[in-house]
């Protein structure tokens, strides 16, 4: 599926409802407590702060999941096309301005 799939994919869901995007301020914090969420599964599996025995299980990828649905409910909300962003993005970053950064295999 490609970014874009995944765009529609949210917003059908979410036009089924009357009140469809939240703001972007509101996504933007929802999208802070989504990482927030990623961040403690990461801690709880490869750092010194396991899991108590009453936490709900949940997964890192489940997590990220999340963050991917919340990204999509902001860049629908702002008419952002995720598919152009992201290829732009690998062209003129990762291509261009980051080619030499790293040191290569």
């Amino acid at each position: 599926m490609t970014l874009s799939d995944y765009q529609r994919q949210v917003d059908k869901w979410v036009q089924q409802y009357k009140i469809c995007y939240w703001s972007p301020h509101e996504i933007l914090t929802r999208l802070t407590e989504e990482t927030g969420e990623v961040a403690r599964e990461v801690n709880h599996q490869f750092g010194p702060k396991k899991k108590k025995a009453d936490e709900r299980v949940s997964s890192i990828g489940g997590e990220l999941a999340d963050v991917i649905f919340t990204v999509c409910c902001m860049a629908n909300s702002l008419g952002i096309d995720l598919d152009k962003e992201f290829a732009d993005m690998i062209a003129t970053k990762l291509y261009g301005r980051d080619k030499d950064r790293f040191e290569k295999k």
